[in-house]
């Protein structure tokens, strides 16, 4: 119990101190599991220099109820408005994400790294680790077919063979890193 003190209070004094606090991937993807934190990481990040309380909340608010900024009411800004001063914004200053000073919020160093935690998969889509377990089982079943012959070697060679396995996933691979850059928080009008 003496450690867990020791180390809460270590936490706390490195934070208060400006420190950069390498946090555990659990508090991590709890800090990230609030949509309205998401939402105001991807704003921060899109608009790459600090922002306004109020541009955030209006944005936040136009981005969870589906509407255009222009007509998000008063009412509804100020609902979003309140919980990101009294509640979000401390959170995430707390953990070192941003630095918020009651009006304006900007980004730290440790929020440009959140990237490594987000693996957002568009909901018609597979899980890219699904997709390369998939396509590993079709490389492996055409080296099977040569080494054991069931694949007609005269029709396209074997180097013909690997070629097409690796061209698979080299244009796999550009099509995953494509489409993870597009998906980063920040880098769509949109959160992901």
């Amino acid at each position: 119990m003496a450690t867990t003190q020791e180390g809460t209070a270590q936490s706390a004094q490195s934070t208060q101190t400006g420190e950069n606090i390498d946090s555990e991937p659990g508090e991590i993807f709890s800090l990230l599991s609030n949509h309205r934190r998401r939402y105001a990481i991807h704003y921060c990040k899109h608009e790459d220099e600090p922002v306004t309380l109020g541009d955030l909340a209006e944005h936040v608010a136009a981005w969870e109820l589906d509407k255009d900024v222009e007509a998000i009411t008063s009412t509804e800004r100020k609902r979003v408005y309140t919980s990101l001063q009294q509640t979000h914004l401390p959170t995430l200053e707390r953990a070192d994400m941003i630095e918020f000073d009651n009006r304006t919020i900007e980004l730290t160093e440790n929020a440009k790294e959140l990237e490594v935690y987000l693996d957002v998969v568009p909901g018609d889509s597979i899980a890219w680790g699904s997709y390369y377990l998939g396509l590993s089982a079709i490389g492996f079943a055409v080296m099977a077919g040569l080494w054991l012959e069931w694949i007609p070697v005269e029709t396209i060679p074997q180097l013909g063979w690997a070629s097409l396995v690796v061209s698979l996933f080299a244009v796999s691979a550009v099509v995953h890193v494509v489409q993870n850059r597009q998906m980063q928080l920040g880098e769509m009008e949109r959160p992901p």
